[in-house]
């Protein structure tokens, strides 16, 4: 999960090869038609700003949709990703703990309790392609968006023993916090001659404006009403199914 020189190797490979794909192809009927694209995207990133002080590196599936118009390669798109990992550097259970350390349950037995981020992002895009050879669509992706990022503790007792993070009592601890939050991408679009081979990949980031949105925090012992910027950087790849539209947009080829 950690950004290495290897990821951003391989990154590079995956797009010296389309590359090389698209510069064998003979023309198209690709730019022929609008298109819309669904796409299923894969991405590790690693958090800067408040929310490394929270987090560590955490991965993200996500699913989106695309409209690309045929002549000026504009894309219109809504975005959804998912983001997870198992790294939380926020002690919230502190205040609970015994002195060795233990959180002792219902039946007198210390409780098994496991930390893990969880979190969305969902917002729409505008960008473009930039071409690189002029009877495809595939070329250098652009695109920005907005939308509204979340993250949260997962508090997970193994054990079901531990009343005081049982129901509602958890709303205490798993730091519920969201907001305005602004997506860029950057990197390389490859539409396949065939239609089947449709991939992309590069760097992107999220700048999320947040704040706590519980009522009461149990470590501060009031509400946390401090403004935060939550900064995700990392790497996306990604599938797309693509759909060609024709002039009138009544029928659709796959």
């Amino acid at each position: 999960m950690i950004l290495t020189k290897k990821s951003l190797f391989l990154l590079a490979i995956f797009i010296l090869a389309s590359l090389q794909a698209i510069g064998q192809e003979k023309p198209s009927i690709l730019t022929k038609y609008n298109v819309i694209s669904g796409n299923i995207t894969y991405a590790v990133h690693r958090p800067r700003a408040d929310l490394a002080d929270r987090f560590g590196n955490s991965l993200a599936i996500g699913l989106g949709a695309d409209f690309i118009s045929k002549k000026s390669r504009f894309i219109f798109g809504l975005s959804g990703s998912v983001q997870f990992g198992n790294t939380v550097n926020d002690d919230v259970l502190d205040i609970v703990t015994n002195e060795d350390g233990n959180i002792v349950g219902v039946d007198q037995i210390a409780g098994i309790v496991s930390l893990k981020q969880r979190g969305f992002y969902v917002g729409a895009r505008v960008g473009k392609i930039f071409k690189i050879a002029s009877n495809s669509l595939s070329g250098i992706r652009f695109t920005v968006g907005t939308g509204l990022l979340q993250h949260k503790i997962r508090l997970q007792d193994d054990l079901e023993n531990i009343n005081i993070i049982a129901g509602q009592n958890v709303k205490g601890f798993d730091r519920l916090t969201n907001g305005l939050a602004f997506h860029q991408f950057l990197g390389y679009q490859h539409f396949g001659k065939s239609g089947l081979f449709n991939v992309f990949g590069g760097v992107e980031a999220y700048e999320g404006f947040t704040m706590s949105r519980r009522s009461f925090d149990n470590t501060l012992m009031r509400r946390d009403d401090q403004s935060r910027v939550d900064i995700l950087v990392g790497i996306k790849v990604g599938f797309s199914i693509k759909f060609n539209l024709n002039e009138t947009g009544d029928e659709i080829y796959y």
